[in-house]
């Protein structure tokens, strides 16, 4: 329920949508996949090549652990972290940063936010929005702190899972909160499916071990504007919004079925069978296309016709093509120009294919430098940046051949997706949050 606590703090004048009006495009990244949703940032324009002594504006010390992405707007960074507290556990914590077995811990944690200044990395302001021990364990490569904030510039919504969704004004001030329960993830895995927002609306996908739901809430209160039962067990993957026509949808893959919802009244438009468990990848959307896809009980990926789609589409004309090699599992596709990019977080593989038409361009190529991949890569100025948990950054030229042009290492491991900002990347690690820019050496 919304704590009453909060939402009787929120007015209306939060209420107004100034999403690309009063800001310029190129000064936000409001969520974890950019700001057309694909991975893509339309004014970025980064460097290519750096080191921990070459091309780092700042480099910021991040308390806690969390796998989130940070998003941007204007001049502020927002980011969120679990952090361990208690003499005893923050021993154990620095032993171990970012390893937790997956059971239930005997710990507590804070789930805190902060902004951070743009210009050199300073802390703006840090809050707690919640002090407690997880009810549930979480993957040893995991953490309490994996779903991404979102913000339009004027709310920020921090998401902790069962350890609540909040809304605050960009000045860290609280609006409204809300506890969705507790989540009971498959084997203990933990906790990573991120909110979407879309004008004045936020969907919450809440796929667990028990009664699973798709909730709209209103942004400036957290009132619930529909909820829909699910009949599907743990995913990670993020709702994708897109509009079609005069349909707003919310697309929400799973294991028993990719449903889209109209995002006006909870409706289910279309739905189609043919990913296995384990959910984890997010949609992206282009061309009238949907791209879906997961890796693990079997590889699959497919690219549905919003024009046609209506109904149960499973084996219909609406999938209008398909794959089943070397399909991403954790890392969400890219999609630039006519062009999909996905990666396999185990082999460090990357494929590209036509997106109208599914055709190879080329793939499955290793990634020489990288290991394990969590993060989804992103682009910008005609290049892809590809991020790795052993530090290393690969940087391929975007095209229909593969052309790795750069390897860049840092003294770090990532986990969070990349983030571009007009001429700043943001690398956000186990430890720091990073500001590669083409800049003085600090």
């Amino acid at each position: 329920m919304v704590n009453s606590r909060w939402s009787c703090l929120c007015v209306c004048i939060f209420c107004t949508t100034v999403f690309s009006e009063n800001i310029d495009p190129g000064k936000q990244w409001g969520s974890w996949r950019g700001p057309v949703g694909t991975g893509i940032a339309p004014h970025g324009n980064p460097p290519t090549t750096w080191s921990e002594d070459e091309n780092i504006r700042w480099k910021t010390p991040i308390p806690g652990s969390g796998h989130s992405t940070p998003v941007v707007w204007g001049d502020r960074i927002y980011v969120t972290t679990a952090i361990p507290h208690g003499e005893h556990i923050a021993a154990e914590f620095d032993r171990n940063h970012g390893a937790h077995d997956n059971v239930a811990p005997d710990r507590r944690f804070k789930f805190d936010i902060l902004a951070i200044n743009r210009r050199d990395g300073s802390v703006l302001w840090q809050k707690t929005l919640r002090d407690e021990q997880p009810h549930d364990g979480t993957h040893e490569t995991g953490g309490w702190a994996s779903a991404s904030p979102i913000t339009d510039g004027e709310h920020v919504f921090a998401y902790f899972g069962s350890s609540g969704l909040y809304c605050l004004t960009p000045d860290g001030e609280p609006v409204w909160e809300k506890d969705l329960g507790d989540m009971l993830t498959r084997h203990s895995h933990g906790e990573g499916s991120s909110t979407a927002l879309h004008e004045d609306t936020l969907i919450v996908n809440w796929d667990h071990e028990g009664d699973s739901f798709v909730v709209a809430l209103e942004k400036c209160t957290g009132r619930e504007k529909w909820r829909k039962s699910r009949d599907e067990m743990t995913s990670w993957s993020s709702p994708l919004i897109v509009k079609h026509g005069k349909k707003t949808q919310v697309v929400i893959p799973a294991t028993n079925r990719v449903r889209s919802y109209d995002l006006d009244n909870g409706d289910v438009l279309w739905e189609c069978a043919g990913l296995s468990r384990n959910v984890v990848a997010t949609p992206v959307a282009g061309h009238g296309l949907v791209f879906v896809a997961n890796s693990y009980d079997w590889q699959a990926m497919l690219a549905i016709d919003l024009s046609k789609a209506t109904g149960d589409i499973t084996g219909t004309s609406a999938i209008v093509w398909t794959k089943d090699r070397h399909t991403p599992y954790v890392p969400s596709p890219l999609l630039y120009d006519d062009q999909l990019y996905y990666t396999k977080h185990l082999q460090a593989f990357v494929s590209s294919v036509d997106a109208r038409t599914g055709k190879l361009h080329f793939g499955p190529e290793r990634l020489k430098g990288i290991d394990l991949i969590f993060a989804s890569p992103v682009a910008a100025a005609g290049h892809i940046y590809i991020v790795s948990r052993n530090g290393n950054t690969a940087v391929l030229k975007h095209g229909t051949e593969f052309k790795p042009i750069a390897l860049n290492k840092l003294d770090d491991s990532f986990s969070a997706s990349p983030v571009i900002v007009g001429r700043d990347l943001y690398l956000r690690g186990e430890t720091h949050l990073y500001c590669i820019s083409e800049s003085k050496t600090k």
